[in-house]
């Protein structure tokens, strides 16, 4: 007669992320402070792992606190890292902490996004990129990489968009590299649909590139810093983050400036 192993989800799921990471059983071994003959029969299902250790495989797979709580289900155990509402009063010291940083970047344009693209919170300043979008692409909950790359939203107005664009799905993709998941499959698709054709020359060096913009003040040059909540441990928290727009040149400084000063005057 011949015995016919169950599956082992967690030995599945081990398998599926070293691979993902493209991660050498040795490799995570050393990281996870195991043997490889132990991680070995972990795989192959013919060990079961403390939680302790599925913590520190998960760890050194550098797994999203999301993905660290499948990991620890597959195994039997628990989830470890909450998913809290934005609304809770537990995390009215972070909403205030980010107003806070979102204000203190004026008169530059600063958003907190959720994943997806959707808009958590912004600056006043934010309006430089609403300038002139669809309204349909302002009604709530409002997603800046529909309306950043959308023909009737900012796109419009991008001078570089063919390479601006690639730059913005490109890192979405790099993303969907990391941790596979159909849905952003199928958005970085949709984003893609709305991008011209990009002929890079010669001296061209990635999709990197500043955003060029034109305004009703002039065209605008700015360059972009992302800011994640590391060390956060709660999976909401954990999966904002913060971009922030900087001005790549004195025109954009001087035009980002004017309007702030002419917006906090009330004057048109």
């Amino acid at each position: 007669m011949t015995t016919v192993l169950e599956p082992n989800p967690f030995a599945q799921q081990l398998r599926h992320w070293r691979t993902q990471r493209h991660v050498s059983q040795l490799d995570l071994a050393i990281r996870a402070d195991t043997s490889q003959r132990y991680l070995s029969f972990l795989e192959q299902g013919r060990s079961r792992p403390g939680r302790t250790m599925v913590v520190r495989l998960a760890e050194s797979l550098d797994l999203s606190l999301r993905e660290r709580n499948g990991l620890l289900l597959s195994a039997g155990f628990a989830p470890v890292f909450p998913e809290s509402d934005m609304d809770t009063p537990e995390l009215g010291p972070v909403r205030d902490a980010l107003v806070r940083i979102l204000d203190g970047h004026m008169p530059y344009p600063a958003v907190v996004v959720r994943p997806y693209g959707i808009l958590l919170a912004a600056n006043a300043a934010f309006d430089v990129l609403t300038e002139g979008a669809a309204a349909e692409l302002l009604a709530p909950p409002i997603n800046v990489l529909r309306l950043a790359l959308h023909p009737d939203g900012l796109a419009r107005r991008v001078v570089n968009l063919p390479e601006w664009g690639r730059h913005v799905t490109e890192s979405l993709r790099g993303k969907a590299m990391r941790s596979p998941d159909a849905h952003l499959d199928e958005f970085i698709a949709e984003l893609e649909g709305y991008l011209p054709e990009a002929n890079p020359g010669p001296d061209h060096l990635g999709f990197a590139v500043p955003l060029r913009l034109r305004s009703d003040d002039g065209e605008l040059t700015l360059i972009t810093t992302i800011t994640s909540f590391a060390t956060a441990v709660d999976i909401t928290l954990s999966e904002l983050h913060l971009e922030a727009f900087l001005p790549a040149d004195e025109q954009t400084t001087n035009i980002l400036r004017r309007r702030a000063e002419r917006d906090s005057s009330g004057t048109a």
